[in-house]
């Protein structure tokens, strides 16, 4: 085996994103000594010492995020339905049933029963007091979760505000729950149809990129990490991994099981006017400061194991190999100085 073929081993197991130990066939020799093969005429480059980040680009797909189905528990008949795309903020009509409005509160706990004065404590008493005080209604002082005859008097304003009937008293369906504001991906409910049930995809307002790992590249999916974004017809930028989520995949149909990154764009800017577009995600895997490196094609296996560099002069010298980064390979070893010229061909 020559040198070509084994720094062609290298670089496919590298390109492959092995991220790990790189194994290569030792280079098998007739003579006693460990010397490797030369192209001749040599080629040399540098030892240098740098800064090296190991980093692997994947497609993705600007948008908005995921989509969820958006679920009703209102009784009636749907009267009135958002259009796509449209942006529903706090206080504001997801749809009418009976001719009525079912407005968006914010919150990450559900309605889970009807509220009424009296009721046992509970964390839903909370989110319907933290709305009505953000929307201007806060008879009741700070929010918590006792329902009092001050929250229903403060329902009571609230239900006059928006031409509803004024009870005092917020049935579970009354209200839609979600964490903040919703962008109406796509409509499946139907005027006239019972009021409960999906009725809508949303998704943030916010834009994001959505990108689909393979399970073997689990190790970029990090929450929390930044990730570089090009996105097509936008600016360069970053962003960061706000979510991650797995899929099943289905064996009848052919589908494997994926990770599904959502990173969201850290400035809006950068994709102003788009709603969706191309985008290459880079994620560093790993970053290494300051240390000695060399071209890939400087770096062989050894007949005895290991791997070396040959130095201009013909010494071969044993090293250790690091991160692979951009055509570099870090490097260590005993004898090995930042300015040495190594034999390479690249």
């Amino acid at each position: 085996m020559n040198r070509k073929i084994v720094i062609a081993a290298l670089v496919a197991a590298v390109v492959l994103g092995t991220g790990g130990v790189v194994v290569l066939t030792r280079i098998a020799s007739d003579r006693a000594g460990a010397a490797p093969l030369r192209n001749a005429p040599a080629k040399t480059a540098q030892v240098t010492r740098t800064d090296l980040a190991d980093q692997q680009s994947v497609t993705g797909q600007l948008g908005f995020g995921s989509e969820r189905a958006l679920a009703s528990r209102k009784g009636g008949t749907v009267t009135g339905l958002p259009e796509q795309g449209d942006v529903i903020e706090q206080g504001k009509p997801v749809f009418h049933a009976d001719a009525k409005p079912v407005p968006l509160f914010y919150g990450r706990m559900p309605l889970y029963r009807d509220l009424d004065q009296g009721m046992s404590n509970g964390p839903d008493v909370k989110v319907v007091e933290e709305n009505l005080a953000a929307l201007g209604f806060q008879d009741f002082g700070t929010p918590d979760e006792k329902f009092t005859y001050y929250t229903a008097t403060a329902l009571k304003k609230w239900q006059k505000a928006n031409g509803l009937e004024q009870t005092g008293k917020l049935g579970a369906g009354d209200v839609v729950v979600q964490p903040g504001a919703i962008r109406v991906a796509s409509v499946t409910g139907q005027l006239g149809a019972p009021a409960g049930g999906d009725l809508m995809k949303v998704t943030g307002t916010e834009r994001a990129v959505t990108v689909e790992l393979e399970q073997s590249k689990q190790r970029l999916a990090k929450q929390g990490e930044k990730v570089e974004l090009s996105i097509t017809g936008g600016k360069p930028a970053t962003g960061t991994i706000t979510g991650v989520n797995r899929t099943t995949g289905d064996p009848n149909q052919g589908s494997k099981p994926k990770i599904v990154l959502t990173i969201s764009v850290d400035d809006p800017k950068a994709a102003e006017g788009l709603d969706t577009a191309n985008v290459t995600a880079l994620f560093t895997v790993a970053k290494k400061q300051n240390v000695l490196a060399v071209p890939i094609g400087a770096l062989l296996a050894l007949n005895e194991g290991g791997y070396g560099v040959v130095t201009d002069d013909g010494r071969t010298v044993p090293v250790t190999a690091g991160i692979f980064a951009k055509g570099q390979v870090e490097v260590q070893g005993e004898g090995l100085r930042e300015g040495m010229r190594v034999v390479t061909t690249e």
